[in-house]
């Protein structure tokens, strides 16, 4: 019964969260196959593009944020 379960859940679209966490895999470089397969069948690439580039503007702002904050706090 759970494997029906699991390959019903595979056929369908990737839900916002699921994309988010597809994406968060991929930054790391970390994916298990299955998703991988559900992403490349199921998936809009226009969803990924566009998560993956504010996932990437948060990242890079957060860094610019933490380096600013270091160097206040070193003084400089």
């Amino acid at each position: 019964m759970q494997e029906q379960d699991k390959n019903t859940s595979n056929n369908k679209a990737p839900t916002l969260w699921d994309t988010v966490k597809s994406v968060a895999a991929a930054f790391f470089g970390v994916q298990s196959n299955a998703n991988r397969v559900r992403d490349f069948t199921h998936g809009k690439a226009s969803h990924f593009i566009i998560i993956g580039v504010v996932m990437t503007a948060v990242f890079v702002i957060t860094l610019v944020m933490i380096v600013k904050l270091i160097l206040y706090l070193a003084g400089v």
